[in-house]
């Protein structure tokens, strides 16, 4: 599936925010052997309705079976392809800070298949060191590395003043997903995707929950 494969479909956001959800519990369920799941099991373990479960995987090309539930395997097939994660994706890290050596040093990724073929950074003294399995490369070498791997997804771990910059570069390299792991807004064409990923912002929305009780 293409990598806009999800916005030709049209899933609405909050049912595109979920999928890797449902996701993740089929490959649990089909590890452990279950071979069948129903709405209401779903809905019970991830905290939704049996509706709103029925709904989401309605954007989805599976069926569930009557009486029987959806097939475990089947499901985790269909959500893989509808999300574009039914084949290896390779990314690339910039930043080798701590919150980048520490993403680049965590195998879930590849387990998941998440496939980080290279960590850059634009420091003298960051480049060329180790970083787990990957030696840090200079920033110049980052488009040749996009192109011949074949990058879809670049990371982005720098502080906010070199976000913007970072996210161009590879944008003009041919990457056309981003994750932004810093405080800054990015703006990239319409072809391309951003999603942030924000801790700090997360604990103050959580510390604002936290203090409403």
């Amino acid at each position: 599936m293409e990598p806009d494969a999800i916005t030709s479909l049209k899933i609405p956001g909050s049912v595109v925010r979920r999928l890797p959800r449902y996701l993740t519990q089929a490959q649990h369920l089909r590890q452990e052997g279950v071979e069948w799941v129903s709405s209401l099991s779903l809905a019970e373990t991830l905290g939704l309705t049996s509706s709103t479960v029925r709904q989401d995987l309605s954007h989805i090309d599976f069926q569930g079976v009557s009486k029987r539930g959806y097939s475990t395997a089947g499901l985790e097939g269909a959500l893989a392809r509808t999300l574009g994660v039914d084949h290896d994706i390779t990314c690339v890290l910039v930043g080798a800070g701590n919150l980048g050596r520490a993403l680049a040093l965590h195998d879930e990724f590849g387990r998941q298949g998440f496939k980080i073929v290279g960590v850059f950074d634009s420091a003298p003294a960051v480049v060329g060191k180790k970083v787990g399995r990957f030696t840090v490369q200079g920033m110049t070498e980052l488009a040749g590395v996009v192109r011949e791997q074949k990058v879809e997804i670049g990371i982005i771990s720098v502080p906010h003043e070199a976000a913007q910059p970072v996210a161009d570069q590879l944008i003009t390299a041919g990457v056309r997903g981003l994750l932004n792991l810093t405080t800054a807004h990015l703006l990239v064409p319409a072809e391309a995707s951003v999603v942030d990923a924000r801790v700090l912002a997360s604990l103050r929305e959580l510390a604002y929950g936290v203090k409403r009780r």
